[in-house]
């Protein structure tokens, strides 16, 4: 098992215990571990401090290396990564972009209408537009300012 997965598999056990959902990780050089944390209802300041508290604890029982620890809210342009975020979004805006295209293009924004184990329903200028969820390359909630 990677450095990385070992700390995802230790995120992905602890934070759903203390309300939250791993959204992201990223691990950059320098020993650098940013963590993304979402809830119902979003995540503010103390949310985040909550979490690197008990999780700078938690890095230190678990032999983690690492230099700084920074936790954070994913922001309104949120990705989406599995298809509960997507299920958990319905009726919300995003963006969507395709590996390979379809119907000719790689680049979708439209409301977000269903999800299966497979398929993405996503709608596009009043149309409905099935997306395969295995070629989506990047997702992102598209933020109502």
């Amino acid at each position: 098992m990677s450095y990385a997965e070992k700390i995802a598999n230790l995120l992905e056990a602890t934070l759903p215990g203390l309300g939250y959902e791993l959204v992201h990780l990223e691990l950059s050089g320098g020993g650098l571990v940013r963590v993304f944390i979402d809830r119902a209802g979003g995540v503010n300041v103390d949310d985040c401090a909550i979490v690197s508290n008990h999780l700078t604890r938690l890095f230190a029982v678990e032999a983690i290396d690492y230099e700084r620890l920074e936790v954070s809210s994913p922001g309104l342009d949120r990705p989406l990564r599995r298809a509960q975020d997507f299920q958990r979004f319905a009726g919300e805006r995003a963006h969507v972009k395709m590996r390979v295209p379809v119907a000719g293009r790689k680049n979708f924004t439209g409301v977000l209408r269903g999800v299966s184990e497979s398929e993405l329903m996503l709608e596009v200028d009043g149309a409905l537009v099935s997306l395969d969820l295995a070629q989506v390359d990047k997702a992102r909630l598209v933020p109502n300012l």
